[in-house]
């Protein structure tokens, strides 16, 4: 049986390693998108991928059946769509279902002009889903352990000193629901960042930069890139955002 000083103790204790309500919330996934408008979102025409537009356009993104969708707005001339948000250290997941065509990508702290960490989403005969990319950062092509064929139920696995890709090419076209919704997430940590990628939860790429030569802080970004040769459309919905 408690007495009275025992249990004002337990509730001293109790009160010292209570959690409060604000930092409990930390880390809780939250919407980046209402799925109805692009409230909390703005274009930007900064980047390189805006320079075919005489007008310095961004794309045309609007919201279409639920989701964020994007294109050119004239041949050859994307652009960035960014959060007003700025955050650091994240973990973002979104679901695409994308022409198979457009060259697109999740941007991680990234600046008004294109400057970013990249999840790649580079859904083209060539490209790849969940490599890594300094956009603007690095001088070299990004790390990736497989690459699209003519279509994107083909395959074929890079061999190029990166962690070899989870996914066989046989396997792909059960892992891999082309045409259909897929999942896609990205999480980043720290100064120099830690940067790892999923596609439909698995884990495709982690790679750690070996300096710091970004801002540790940014904007969260889907890109349309440019060129004529990377048209289609680009579609988002479910984007959601916790911190770490």
């Amino acid at each position: 049986m408690f007495t009275q000083t025992r249990r004002r103790v337990l509730e001293t204790a109790c009160g010292l390693f209570a959690v409060p309500l604000s930092l409990r919330a930390e880390g809780e996934w939250q919407p980046l998108f209402d799925g109805s408008s692009l409230t909390g979102w703005k274009p930007s025409a900064l980047s390189p991928h805006s320079r075919a537009s005489g007008n310095r356009t961004a794309g045309h993104w609007r919201v279409e059946d639920g989701a964020i969708a994007g294109d050119q707005d004239t041949p050859g001339n994307g652009g960035l769509l960014l959060t007003e948000e700025v955050f650091g250290d994240v973990e973002v997941v979104l679901e695409m279902r994308n022409d198979f065509g457009p060259d697109s990508g999740l941007f991680l702290r990234c600046t008004p002009d294109g400057k970013a960490y990249q999840c790649l989403i580079d859904y083209h005969p060539g490209g790849t889903i969940g490599g890594i990319l300094g956009e603007g950062i690095w001088k070299r092509r990004g790390v990736r352990n497989y690459t699209f064929g003519e279509t994107p139920e083909i395959i074929t696995l890079n061999d190029s000193g990166t962690q070899p890709c989870p996914v066989l090419p046989e396997s792909w076209p059960q892992f891999w629901r082309a045409g259909e919704w897929n999942e896609v997430r990205a999480r980043i940590t720290g100064d120099p960042p830690t940067i790892t990628t999923w596609v439909n939860g698995v884990q495709i790429l982690q790679h750690r930069e070996p300096a710091s030569v970004h801002p540790a802080t940014g904007h969260i970004g889907l890109q349309l890139h440019g060129g004529a040769q990377f048209a289609g459309t680009v579609r988002y919905r479910n984007l959601r955002v916790r911190r770490l």
